[in-house]
């Protein structure tokens, strides 16, 4: 793998977490300080629940605490924030009534994520975030920060201070410009945190390549390249290094898997301050469309003890993670079958599937599939083999660079056979 450094960027991959360790530290160090001077130090009841789990149960109570406990001492580990259990829930439920808001320098998007950053790359940590139990229990937080997001306390962050959404700063960031908002409106016309952050396109902001063409296949998400990888397996070691594909894993759909062997994965991420809806990539009918439930923190340990690890690991997590996968029969014969699949990242495990998008289906290319709350993320488009002739110079993804070029949605990512 090329050799990681620090660019001029002031965040990593993906724009989720600041490459400054001591803005991130700044940044937890002002939440704990909120959370110790809150006038309703009550916990949620979800994460009382997490508590009564951890005392109940021992190997979930092992692996928390150890995790916080294995955390190197030297280098970019030198200040830790984390310092008991106890202290990680009350941050946690510091987070469940707080909304992200905007930081050019710390952009907390995934503020849970932030929390648990050093702890997932222990030993304990791996194990921690593959337990079953402690995953459920995530998913219970993270439906319960999902509601407060939907709800109207959450557009306090839409106002014009340096943190706020309105700042001059965050819509040059975001550019506003390209999408539907009601200027005049207190909180430009949304009505939640995730109604904003899932905010759509003006019209004519992003044509679709050659609707008609359909050996024309347009990106599916607004992202960055970031694996193509031909000939892969039924089944491999998804775990080692180089994170090669295995597809009964990413797929969960034994009865299709072996149409895709010896197919190609096209893989993207998306980032921080960008469009988070999925649209169709090609036009068919739609065979198979459903979420399926997986980790939330999880990484490899191929990566060693990353503080980046979730970034790292976006090839892992495909076949672990939270996600949505949407089977399309194409219109054109050369592709055929081919997957769409939205994964999760961290906080970003609520991946919503259209109503509309389920089996006999007719979708056109470009036409939309779902969304992401409340997050960013990745996704792979999954074809047969010999589907794909070529692959677009611009989706070739670039050695590690958090400032490549990012693939508009709808534009040419390949051509079919």
């Amino acid at each position: 793998m090329p050799t990681k450094t620090r660019t001029t960027a002031t965040s990593r991959l993906g724009g989720w977490l600041p490459w400054d360790q001591d803005a991130l530290h700044a940044w937890l160090q002002d939440l704990g300080q909120q959370a110790e001077s809150s006038t309703e130090p009550q916990l949620h009841p979800v994460i009382g629940e997490f508590r009564m789990l951890i005392e109940q149960d021992p190997i979930v109570r092992l692996y928390l605490t150890e995790m916080i406990r294995q955390v190197p001492t030297s280098g970019k580990y030198r200040k830790h924030h984390l310092k008991s259990v106890d202290q990680m829930l009350q941050l946690i439920n510091a987070v469940l009534g707080r909304a992200p808001e905007y930081d050019h320098t710390a952009m907390v998007g995934t503020p849970l994520n932030a929390i648990f950053d050093w702890c997932m790359g222990t030993p304990a940590g791996f194990g921690a975030f593959r337990n079953d139990a402690i995953n459920a229990m995530l998913k219970k937080i993270l439906t319960a920060w999902c509601e407060f997001l939907s709800s109207e306390q959450s557009l306090y962050v839409l106002n014009e201070t340096p943190r706020g959404w309105k700042c001059a700063a965050a819509q040059r960031a975001m550019k506003m410009h390209e999408y539907e908002y009601d200027p005049d409106d207190q909180y430009w016309g949304f009505t939640s945190w995730n109604d904003f952050f899932t905010r759509r396109f003006k019209d004519g902001r992003r044509p679709i390549a050659e609707p008609d063409n359909d050996k024309v296949i347009v990106s599916a998400c607004e992202s960055t390249p970031y694996r193509i990888m031909a000939q892969v397996k039924k089944q491999d070691r998804f775990w080692i290094k180089s994170q090669p594909y295995s597809l009964q894993d990413m797929l969960a759909s034994p009865e299709l898997v072996d149409q895709f062997v010896g197919g190609t994965v096209y893989q993207a991420f998306l980032s921080a301050l960008n469009y988070h809806r999925w649209h169709s990539p090609i036009s068919g009918t739609v065979v198979k469309a459903f979420v399926k439930q997986g980790t939330y923190y999880s990484e490899t340990e191929a990566e060693g003890e990353d503080p980046a690890g979730p970034d790292d690991s976006q090839g892992y997590i495909a076949h672990v993670a939270t996600r949505a996968i949407i089977v399309i029969e194409c219109d054109d014969p050369s592709i055929g079958l081919m997957a769409v699949i939205q994964v999760g990242m961290s906080e970003v495990s609520s991946c919503v599937i259209r109503p509309e998008i389920k089996p006999g289906h007719p979708v056109k290319k470009g036409d939309e599939l779902g969304w992401f709350q409340f997050g960013g993320s990745t996704y792979c488009l999954v074809f047969r083999p010999g589907a794909i002739a070529s692959f677009a110079l611009q989706a070739i993804p670039e050695p590690y660079n958090p400032r490549a070029p990012l693939v508009l949605l709808g534009t040419p990512i390949a051509t079919a056979s």
